[in-house]
């Protein structure tokens, strides 16, 4: 059976067990969105603060995209992406679970001294310790330890071993501790007219709102996302003079929250304009 099918006979074995799934293309990343959604020409997806899912007939959005829909999962509109795809994700939210992510030996050891007896699943560097429940998803919450459940994905890797336990309040408590500051950081906005000449202002801060998005959602490949994002939103506005000091604080914010020191900011900031002859 090849890869693709594979895929996509596991997806639609867990939608049919209530798991909501979606594709996922090399690198652990979701499918990028489809022209018609692109930098959230669509008007983003539809219910950015809950947990989807996306209408989109494409596998957008990533987590959004998420569904228990075995005539969707099977669809012509999917079906290039599971040609594509490396491996299924699902959304723990919208099973009403959370993921306890360790990625590393320390991470694990910590689990197996802090943490209630319940399903783990191995991973390629850690496990996947599951809790029945749901609460915010959170990135870094000490080392090694990521929480995946509402406005997430998780990547499947097995039924796993053990019985589900209710999510413990140690594990709620972890994404309770005040966030880093992020550094301020001023880079001169480009020069211009201060419009943006080829599209709508509500397309602008749609655009941006799609960019902050991305790097927030970002699970692996944090620096490449940061600067693909960076050239994704040069390459469209960066000739306008549409783009404000606000905008590039954003954009530098949502990076440094995933970890992204100042520096890394302002030369991925730098190189994406260089590249562009801005």
């Amino acid at each position: 059976m090849t890869a693709t099918r594979t895929h996509l006979r596991t997806a639609l074995q867990l939608a049919a067990e209530g798991l909501p799934v979606l594709p996922l293309r090399k690198g652990k990343v979701p499918f990028a969105n489809c022209p018609g959604c692109l930098y959230s020409a669509c008007g983003g997806r539809p219910n950015m603060k809950t947990s989807g899912p996306c209408t989109c007939p494409a596998p957008c959005h990533g987590w959004a995209a998420a569904t228990t829909d075995t005539s969707v999962i099977a669809s012509l509109a999917w079906a290039s992406a599971w040609q594509g795809a490396a491996a299924v994700a699902y959304h723990p939210g919208g099973a009403g679970l959370t993921v306890v992510d360790c990625d590393n030996a320390h991470a694990m050891a910590w689990a197996r001294e802090t943490l209630p007896a319940t399903r783990t699943v191995p991973t390629t560097r850690g496990e996947h310790w599951l809790y029945l429940g749901t609460m915010p998803s959170a990135n870094g919450v000490r080392p090694g330890v990521d929480i995946k459940s509402t406005m997430a994905y998780a990547r499947w890797l097995g039924p796993g071993t053990g019985t589900l336990a209710a999510l413990p309040d140690v594990v709620r408590a972890l994404t309770a501790a005040k966030p880093a500051t992020p550094i301020p950081v001023r880079i001169p906005a480009p020069v211009g007219g201060g419009e943006c000449r080829h599209r709508t202002p509500a397309y602008l801060e749609r655009g941006i709102a799609m960019a902050v998005q991305r790097i927030t959602e970002a699970r692996t490949t944090i620096h490449a996302t940061v600067y693909g994002t960076f050239l994704a939103v040069l390459s469209t506005h960066g000739r306008c003079g549409c783009l404000t000091e606000d905008h590039i604080a954003r954009l530098f914010t949502a990076a440094q929250t995933k970890g992204e020191t100042a520096r890394h900011c302002t030369d991925a900031w730098t190189n994406a304009r260089t590249r562009l002859g801005l």
